[in-house]
């Protein structure tokens, strides 16, 4: 089986030289599949599946069966146990997961209780990613709620720039500052900007920029329309107010008019001749 076909998302890291081999009493022997390395050493990315084989020869005239187990890293084995006549080899492939850097063993033990074992290491290998995310910008009141979010593999400390512009040019500009918090990666983090002074009657988009070390940089936006509602609702009672009372003078207006009238008298001539 090719090398290439026994590794997934891994780097292996070959030691060329004679490799020293696991011996158990009886004759069988424990080696890394190839016969080069002295021992197993895999890198990948966390949660990575790291895949290789493990090789049981036995050099002796009987057969011999072997339980497989990992210590101190979990291992998946395809076959367990391992039968393996006389004079022959069992090449068994194994995977384990790159959950953390660690090393353990990979241990063989026959029916009569003889063991033998390699070491094995896992490196996790983390591509240094500095990324992040500015969300759910709010306006409440007198500040503004906002949401970081870390995206990258680094730990960062965010710079945030506030800018706000209204129907009449720029409310809010606040340079660049360095935020008092250290984001871990795939943190997300919910902040409060204070916004004092703020518009009384205005329509204004607020904008938020958030960089960081690496070439992070992120920006998000807000819409907000400022009206002072106590203001407005004591102005529509007056107008109302106002029209009420200028409806109640014309009513009174017309009913004194027609009070004041006086009747209207006719003389029919009737032609008589007295």
């Amino acid at each position: 089986m090719p090398t290439a076909a026994r590794v997934l998302l891994v780097s292996l890291l070959l030691v060329l030289g004679a490799a020293p081999v696991a011996v158990a009493a009886d004759g069988w022997a424990l080696v890394p599949f190839g016969g080069s390395r002295p021992s197993f050493y895999a890198e990948g990315a966390p949660g990575a599946a790291v895949q290789d084989t493990v090789s049981v020869s036995n050099r002796s005239g009987r057969a011999v069966t072997v339980r497989l187990s990992g210590s101190g890293v979990s291992v998946a084995f395809a076959e367990n146990p391992v039968r393996v006549p006389g004079r022959t080899r069992a090449d068994v492939p194994f995977t384990v997961r790159a959950s953390g850097d660690r090393s353990g063993e990979i241990v063989a033990r026959d029916q009569d209780g003889r063991r033998a074992a390699v070491p094995i290491r896992l490196r996790v290998g983390v591509a240094a990613l500095s990324a992040l995310t500015v969300e759910h910008v709010a306006v409440h009141g007198d500040r503004i709620t906002y949401e970081l979010v870390n995206r990258g593999t680094t730990p960062l400390v965010p710079r945030l720039a506030v800018h706000a512009d209204g129907l009449f040019g720029r409310v809010l500009d606040r340079a660049p500052r360095t935020l008092p918090v250290r984001l871990a990666p795939g943190r997300r983090l919910r902040l409060t900007e204070p916004w004092r002074g703020r518009p009384a009657l205005d329509a204004v988009d607020v904008r938020l920029t958030v960089t960081a070390d690496g070439g992070a940089r992120d920006t998000a936006t807000a819409s907000v329309r400022f009206v002072p509602w106590g203001a407005v609702a004591g102005v529509a009672g007056a107008v109302a107010a106002g029209g009420a009372l200028l409806l109640v003078r014309r009513h009174r207006r017309r009913t004194s008019g027609l009070a004041a009238e006086s009747p209207r008298t006719e003389a029919e001539l009737t032609g008589a001749v007295a």
